[in-house]
């Protein structure tokens, strides 16, 4: 029988609590990342890792992987046991993840293949950048405003709308900072431009990519995004799973004979929860299916409510695509090409 070995993972350095239930006893040791090498010298192949996911764990598993049994990488969220301790010490944070991987009580994430992984930081960083410029955008109808210059909302969206905002008459501070902010603007068009063609280039390698974007609403990079965000489909019993893992499910109290259900969990990524419900806006342009399904929804709940459980709808159609490897020829009416 492996021993059951927490990490408490660094930046630059990790300690590791190495659990030996047959001697009953438990060893710290203290190593630096950058020799992980060391590390492995002291590891048997039929030992337990368990590691809390940061920024260098893919990493530190990718390190190790070959001289373990297993690679146990922690769900933070649902593991709260270090994050609220009164006792913080990394010690002590390395012998509670060994004793709860003991025991068979310690929740994990997935670790996604290093390209989708990769392409998912892509897809975050673009968003970022996207909610950056809308910001800048708004601090330029701001400046406009309070010189007394009504603008539309959408003008700032092209280079001639931005040119415009410069022709203004304004004072001579103002000017600057319209100046700045334009240019800032203008660097951040490219940095976008520039993420959207590698998505759509790289995204046509995934799996499933051929698939996803026959649906009719799911193009290339908004595909691309959300095979990022699903990974692998087969670490999906079902579409609830996917859904749960969309965080598009409602919250649900069950107390006593009382059984309630409130808005969704909006769990798990939200930049793909984002892309999901702005594909389902497309999608039921063009299916009676799920139009019909919408349309349904908004009479009873309104059009809030009807827009989230069409998307869990169409996300279902997306798992079942995947699963099956489906490449639709005429999606609205669910033609599938010729093999």
């Amino acid at each position: 029988m492996g021993r059951f070995i927490g990490v408490d993972l660094h930046k630059n350095m990790f300690v590791a609590c190495f659990l030996d239930p047959e001697k009953d006893e438990k060893i710290f040791k203290s190593y630096k990342l950058n020799r992980l090498n060391e590390f492995k010298k002291d590891l048997k192949q039929e030992d337990v890792v368990a590691v809390e996911t940061t920024t260098n764990t893919r990493y530190f598993v990718k390190g190790i992987k070959s001289a373990v049994k297993e690679v146990k990488v922690i769900n933070t969220t649902e593991f709260q046991v270090i994050s609220k301790s009164v006792k913080k010490t990394d010690k002590n944070d390395a012998y509670v993840i060994a004793t709860f991987l003991s025991k068979g009580m310690m929740p994990e994430v997935r670790m996604k293949e290093e390209k989708v992984s990769e392409l998912g930081s892509l897809a975050q960083t673009r968003d970022k950048l996207v909610k950056l410029k809308t910001a800048l955008k708004n601090k330029i109808h701001s400046i406009l405003s309070a010189q007394g210059i009504i603008t539309e909302r959408e003008c700032l969206s092209s280079e001639k709308g931005l040119e415009k905002a410069l022709s203004y008459r304004v004072s001579s501070i103002a000017r600057v900072e319209l100046e700045v902010i334009v240019e800032q603007i203008r660097g951040l068009n490219e940095g976008i431009a520039k993420i959207d063609k590698e998505l759509i280039e790289r995204g046509k390698g995934l799996e499933g990519h051929d698939s996803i974007t026959s649906i009719k609403g799911i193009g290339d990079k908004s595909g691309t995004i959300l095979l990022s965000v699903i990974g692998d489909i087969n670490d999906f019993k079902d579409e609830k799973k996917l859904a749960a893992y969309f965080g598009i499910v409602p919250r649900v109290n069950n107390s006593n004979e009382t059984v309630r259900q409130g808005r969704i969990t909006k769990r798990g990524n939200k930049l793909g929860r984002t892309t999901l419900v702005q594909c389902t806006l497309v999608a039921i342009k063009y299916s009676e299916y799920l139009r019909a399904f919408y349309l349904k929804i908004k009479n009873k709940k309104g059009s809030g409510k009807a827009i989230i459980a069409t998307a869990k709808k169409l996300l279902g159609v997306i798992y079942h695509t995947l699963k099956n490897k489906w490449v639709f020829e005429d999606f609205p009416n669910f033609v599938l090409k010729a093999a």
